[in-house]
């Protein structure tokens, strides 16, 4: 083998390990939701399989606060398709919102959704706001949506936000629905 392949290979292992031993690894998380609570769903049923429970309490969240809005706020607009994405679950005046149980997809495909929309909402005139429930986010998607122009509400911040512009309480709903829809797996 040529010395200088040789060096060349020595060298990208080595630039691998660094980032390999660089990398954060997050530890199993065991934090409960509300929603979670709600259905007493556990962080050891939730593992089984994150894909499915992450899009389908996504899809509960969204229905939740899309309900909420829709019935206490005048100034509601239900959501736009921009070809074959709804890049916007609705509208409260002139903020434009997309809501996620959380963002765990760091793929570049999604990066660059999140910019591009948010670019997009704001030469539509628009605020665009993301509101996310969980606070345990990949944080490269979340920069990428701050650099997209998103007003990003994560967990407090996010109730909060609801709680202004509807005059609702999600959180405390949330909180006093606790083990009210438990599962029964048959």
């Amino acid at each position: 083998m040529d010395d200088k392949l040789l060096s060349q290979m020595t060298l990208t292992m080595q630039l691998y390990q660094q980032a390999f031993s660089s990398k954060v690894y997050v530890t199993e998380n065991d934090d409960l939701d509300l929603l979670m609570s709600a259905f007493g769903i556990t962080p050891e049923l939730k593992r089984e399989n994150r894909q499915y429970w992450g899009r389908e309490l996504g899809m509960c969240w969204q229905r939740i606060v899309t309900l909420v809005a829709e019935s206490r706020c005048a100034d509601y607009s239900p959501p736009i398709k921009v070809g074959a994405d709804e890049p916007i679950d609705l509208f409260i005046g002139n903020d434009a919102i997309d809501t996620k149980y959380r963002i765990g997809s760091g793929d570049s495909g999604t990066l660059k959704k999140f910019k591009t929309y948010g670019k997009w909402i704001q030469e539509q005139g628009k605020q665009p706001v993301i509101l996310i429930m969980r606070e345990d986010n990949l944080n490269a998607a979340i920069q990428a949506c701050k650099v997209g122009g998103w007003s990003v509400k994560i967990g407090d911040e996010c109730y909060d936000y609801i709680q202004e512009k509807t005059g609702f309480d999600i959180k405390a709903f949330l909180a006093s629905q606790k083990n009210q829809f438990t599962l029964t797996r048959g």
